[in-house]
């Protein structure tokens, strides 16, 4: 029964070590200038160094030679010393190389932990030892509180640092890789405290002592799942390194043990192929994998830059909207005293105060004219902030358009026939142009379309027809003018768009009356469309509702 526990004892140290050797081999060679990479190649070495003279200090035939005992004890505690470097240093570069320590700070460090590597294996540690009693047996010196005060710093230092480093990422993989190193850390920490250090203090009891490389093995396993987990470090090389490496292993074996000089030369051979091959397969892989991850840090720059573009948006959305009210504040104030203007020069050209003499009407006719162009330029302000904001609103009732048109070409007639222009009205007398909407934004609507047509018509004429297609009603605003460019078309009805050259013809217009007119179209359920055949061929602008 002794017999196979020792030898299990022995499997779990084979196991520990060559794991231990796979992380240091891999890691190392994934990226050699990598601080991460060294730093826990740094740390595997010293698992393998410590478990390595610790294992072989218990060993029957080491316990009964005294010297060789005190050696193998005095260097397991150095390596030990190095290992609680290890972990600091781990903890100072996890995750991808941040926080590592300044050159002075770690210059200090590796002073001390040197001084006490002398004083560890110099007699000041462990001064002689009773063979027959084995550990209880050991003598020990001033030099073990050096080594217990500096391995307990660098120790509790490293689960600092983790505990820190786990409040300030908030990157979900950062984290991840932080608390699975704590964890891991922190557990071999409390195995080795409480089952092996406190025991060998307290009355000298070494039973949990063979079971060391356990404790190192979950620690080295849980690494290994934060490596292949969440990429702490790159498995994918890290695997194919490994596999080149035992590949060259099995074909070196029988070139060293060839017999005749044709197998040394036949496996010699198969083995520089295989090297070469292998190195070309390390060589490629390792390629692929910097494009991979070159490829995810720009995809993680894109999503802090797409992140960026929101939180822009947003604030350009809240100006946009402050914008919006403060156009809505500033036409309610003009539109007030433009209206009593207005209000005064009508009634001074219909000589409400007296007689005017006829060059001041002409005066105050461009003063009523003007006002007017403003009112309606304010009441377009008005209305696209109402539709900005979200607070236009609409007082549907029954009226027929048929009316409502007739009586808005009566109102424009005079000033229509006053710039030279030809303005006909078309309808089915019997058809039913009744609808229900908002008659007053119809009419805006009818009244922005006329007014469009007059502005780029120099001379000609302008047609308006109304009949009913498909049970529809269809409103065609025709004219003679300038025409539209087919390209213009399509964006015609956004804010601020003119058509090339209107602004020859009419430079007062503002781009907004056609945006108006396509909302409150729009808000009723119905289309507005523009046609053209060309440049100077008029053009047609149609409402279905």
């Amino acid at each position: 029964m002794e017999v196979i526990f020792t030898s299990l004892l022995s499997l779990i140290f084979l196991i520990s070590q060559l794991l231990s050797l796979i992380l240091v081999i891999g890691v190392f060679f994934s990226n050699r200038k990598s601080n991460s990479n060294r730093v826990f190649s740094f740390l595997g070495l010293s698992i393998i160094l410590w478990l390595s003279a610790n294992y072989t200090a218990f060993l029957p035939t080491v316990l009964e030679n005294k010297n060789l005992f005190l050696i193998l004890a005095r260097s397991s505690i150095s390596f030990a010393v190095l290992m609680s470097l290890g972990f600091l240093l781990l903890a100072k570069v996890i995750p991808e190389n941040h926080s590592f320590i300044s050159r002075k700070i770690l210059n200090t460090l590796y002073l001390v932990t040197f001084v006490v590597i002398l004083i560890n294996l110099s007699p000041f540690s462990f001064k002689d030892v009773d063979v027959e009693k084995g550990l209880a047996g050991i003598e020990t010196d001033w030099g073990i509180i050096a080594f217990t005060l500096l391995t307990t710093f660098f120790s509790v230092s490293a689960v600092v640092e983790l505990l820190r480093k786990t409040h300030r990422f908030n990157e979900p993989n950062q984290k991840n890789q932080i608390k699975l190193v704590l964890f891991a850390l922190s557990a071999l920490f409390l195995l080795i405290v409480f089952t092996v250090l406190l025991p060998i203090i307290i009355s000298g009891l070494t039973f949990f002592v063979p079971f060391t490389p356990l404790y190192v093995l979950q620690f080295l396993g849980i690494t290994a799942y934060a490596i292949t987990r969440h990429h702490l470090f790159n498995i994918k090389v890290i695997v194919t390194q490994l596999l080149v490496f035992a590949l060259w292993l099995v074909i070196l074996i029988p070139t060293l043990l060839s017999k005749t000089f044709t197998d040394w030369l036949v496996n010699g051979l198969t083995l520089a192929l295989v090297v070469v091959a292998g190195l070309f397969l390390i060589r490629s892989v390792k390629k692929e994998v910097d494009q991979r991850e070159k490829i995810e840090g720009l995809a993680r720059e894109l999503g802090h830059v797409n992140n960026r573009l929101w939180v822009a948006n947003e604030r350009l959305k809240e100006l946009d909207k402050m914008k919006t009210e403060f156009v809505s504040m500033a036409t309610h104030q003009l539109r007030s005293p433009l209206t009593a203007i207005k209000g005064y020069a009508s009634m001074i050209l219909e000589n409400s105060f007296g007689p005017v003499a006829e060059k001041a009407r002409g005066a105050v006719d461009i003063i009523f004219q003007s006002s007017q162009k403003l009112v309606t330029v304010i009441e377009d302000f008005l209305n696209i902030s109402r539709i900005e904001l979200g607070t236009m609103k609409y007082e549907k009732i029954e009226f027929d358009l048929c009316a409502l048109a007739e009586t808005i070409i009566k109102e424009q007639r005079p000033n229509i026939e006053k710039r030279g222009l030809q303005l006909s009205f078309e309808s089915e007398p019997s058809e039913n142009y009744k609808l229900v909407g908002d008659s007053g934004k119809f009419s805006q609507v009818i009244n922005n379309l006329i007014d469009n047509a007059v502005k780029y018509t120099p001379q000609g004429w302008i047609k308006i027809m109304l009949n009913r297609i498909d049970g529809k009603i269809r409103l065609v605003v025709a004219d003679s003018g300038v025409g539209i460019p087919a390209e213009v078309i399509p964006k015609l009805f956004q804010k601020f768009i003119r058509a090339e050259g209107a602004g020859k013809i009419n430079i007062q217009g503002t781009g907004l009356g056609l945006y108006v007119a396509r909302q409150i179209v729009e808000a009723h359920g119905g289309k507005i469309w523009a046609e053209s055949d060309g440049v100077g061929k008029g053009s047609r602008f149609v409402v279905e509702i």
